[in-house]
């Protein structure tokens, strides 16, 4: 069995202040909205084009930005699932495709679309 092809497609944060959050990529890196759950005006979760997923979390009194998982985007997700449970894993209550290391990290396998390439993605060299 060859090595499953995959990237990191989004990582989610869980930030107090998400509009802070949005604001700052935004006008920093450009990364404008992708996709949102709730309404621009006042988002529950919010994704922009490069990459961030922002999870609200008002009321919690830790530090900002802790990591709630991975979106890993996968050539053949069937085949990165296989290969996973060959590790200490557990599924998550999200579905089959969410997956819980021993360490307590959340992965979610995603399945790359046809037109979508991974090989592609994984062929820019973003040092050049």
């Amino acid at each position: 069995m060859s090595i499953p092809k995959a990237y990191v497609e989004h990582v989610a944060v869980w930030v107090k202040d998400i509009h802070w959050h949005i604001r700052f990529f935004n006008d920093v890196f450009g990364m404008t909205l992708r996709e949102v759950q709730g309404t621009v005006e006042d988002p529950v979760q919010y994704w922009n084009l490069g990459g961030m997923q922002f999870m609200s979390a008002p009321d919690f009194e830790g530090p900002d930005g802790r990591l709630g998982h991975l979106g890993v985007m996968c050539e053949d997700m069937e085949a990165a699932l296989a290969a996973a449970w060959q590790f200490d894993v557990s599924e998550m209550p999200q579905g089959r495709n969410w997956l819980r290391l021993p360490d307590g990290l959340a992965v979610e396998f995603i399945q790359a679309s046809p037109a979508a390439s991974v090989a592609q993605i994984l062929a820019i060299n973003p040092r050049v």
